[in-house]
């Protein structure tokens, strides 16, 4: 996980989780718009998750 990907999932989470599927993409985007920082915090636990 790059520095990029970490300031992209802090500012527009849904950006930073494109490559790793539809689902997780979705999940992040139903999330952040519930509120920013459970969208921020599953971002980061997806792009943390080492067997993707």
């Amino acid at each position: 996980m790059g520095f990029w990907r970490v300031l992209l999932s802090i500012i527009c989470p849904p950006l930073a989780v494109l490559d790793k599927g539809c689902g997780s993409i979705l999940i992040v985007f139903l999330l952040w718009l519930c509120g920013w920082v459970p969208g921020i915090v599953a971002a980061l636990v997806i792009l943390n998750n080492p067997n993707r």
